[in-house]
């Protein structure tokens, strides 16, 4: 991926080493997070903490728990001008900036920047206590997408992959959800999950996220338009990631069964279908998982 010398985002804000920025003691997430390969995390999350998977999933994705008060942070930062990885995750959020800021533009509306923020361990978010155990996620309630850079580490060592531009990929479907939450999209399906049962709200979700999907291809066709960003095999390393990181594929791997009542993601074959839809189109009009059709 071609992204050294490009411009970086001022909306970065670098928590790592502050103590935690919130302590931490587990998950409390009540039903705001939305976060990439919640089951992956879960049960990565599982192993180092020793506890239910299930326990982590209910509570990323607001099954329960008391919802934190937000804690008093430091005043923020810019991450040093010598972090590579930090001015990489810098670089694709200021991409995907200007990709959104055009896109809303053209339909006479007012794209608003969502801040990224490094942390550490655990941190304080407007959606309770966010924790590296829970992978990147977005928080609607401060409009902020939450990122330990260690789960890049985690991608290359528990699945195989190691692109940059898979791990821009992450960043730019954390970054869907805060387009979803400018359009209202995720309020609609927060209610309509309240309404339904379990399998119903499971299958809201799943929607949810391959919209994100979608639209973090839509960024990648317009930021390769705009900046010649992928190179040879990029495209394939965003698709391992999303392959990886399908719920069929992980239930495989950790109980050797599939429950399709229980996805929250999406299949393999349905996450690299909506992105690719998004990259090969470029058209938010592609990205429509509610309106019935056969994910």
């Amino acid at each position: 991926m071609k992204w050294e010398g490009n411009r970086e985002s001022d909306n970065v804000e670098d928590r790592r080493g502050d103590g935690g920025g919130g302590g931490g003691g587990g998950f409390s997430f009540g039903g705001g997070s939305i976060g990439i390969g919640t089951i992956a995390i879960a049960l990565i999350g599982s192993y180092f903490l020793g506890v239910s998977p299930m326990t982590i999933i209910n509570a990323i994705s607001g099954g329960g728990g008391p919802v934190a008060v937000q804690q008093q942070q430091a005043p923020a930062q810019r991450p040093p001008a010598s972090d590579r990885p930090a001015k990489f995750v810098s670089v694709v959020l200021a991409d995907t900036e200007d990709v959104w800021t055009k896109l809303f533009a053209e339909q006479n509306a007012q794209y608003v920047k969502p801040k990224l923020v490094l942390f550490t361990g655990a941190t304080a978010t407007a959606c309770g206590t966010g924790n590296t155990a829970s992978g990147p996620f977005y928080c609607p309630g401060d409009q902020k997408v939450y990122i330990d850079l260690a789960f890049y580490r985690l991608m290359q060592e528990r699945f195989h992959v190691s692109s940059e531009f898979a791990q821009a990929y992450v960043i730019a479907h954390e970054v869907g959800h805060h387009v979803q939450h400018l359009l209202g999209i995720d309020e609609q399906v927060a209610a309509t999950r309240q309404r339904g049962s379990e399998r119903q709200a499971n299958a809201m979700s799943v929607k949810l996220e391959l919209q994100a999907d979608c639209f973090a291809g839509v960024w990648a066709f317009h930021a390769n338009q705009a900046r010649s960003i992928l190179e040879q095999g990029d495209v394939e390393g965003a698709l391992a990631a999303a392959t990886a990181i399908g719920d069929d594929t992980l239930q495989k791997q950790s109980q050797g069964q599939v429950v399709p009542d229980s996805f929250t993601h999406g299949t393999s074959a349905q996450r690299v279908r909506w992105f690719s839809k998004g990259i090969q189109s470029g058209e938010l009009k592609q990205c429509d998982t509610f309106s019935g059709q056969a994910l």
